[in-house]
């Protein structure tokens, strides 16, 4: 199932073309990985006005975010993505297996963060390391 199109708080017309830096902000990207997977998917062209100032589409707003869900998400790597959007079934990737049953945490002392700080620390670290992994089985790919 796509994902829903990221909702602007922007006051502009929901069907209005954005910039890069309003598409990078609701969908919580970097500009320099828009401009990236503009190279990887050529189906991904945002219009170009003078001095090369892009402008999203509503459509490819929608196609960035199906992008972001197959890469970081669902785990895909770009080449992966790019055949489940041009209409080729790639397998699927392997789910991860369940951690197994660790030793019980130790008791939070003064001065830890607390476990929430700690999850969103490393959901932000796992994030970076698939994007990592996702660069490198690219750059083996080709």
């Amino acid at each position: 199932m796509p994902p829903a199109p990221p909702a602007f708080a922007d006051g502009k017309e929901p069907d209005a073309l954005r910039t890069i830096g309003e598409v990078a902000k609701a969908l919580g990207l970097k500009q320099h990985v828009l401009r990236y997977w503009e190279e990887q998917f050529p189906m991904l062209r945002p219009l170009t006005r003078a001095g090369g100032r892009r402008y999203y589409r509503p459509e490819d707003v929608a196609l960035v975010a199906r992008i972001d869900q197959l890469l970081h998400r669902e785990g895909y790597t770009i080449r992966g993505a790019r055949q489940a959007l041009s209409g080729k079934a790639p397998a699927r990737p392997a789910p991860a297996a369940a951690p197994e049953a660790g030793p019980e945490p130790a008791p939070r002392t003064p001065g830890m963060p607390a476990e929430d700080e700690i999850i969103a620390a490393i959901r932000i670290l796992r994030r970076h390391l698939q994007t990592i992994r996702h660069r490198l089985a690219d750059a083996l790919e080709d």
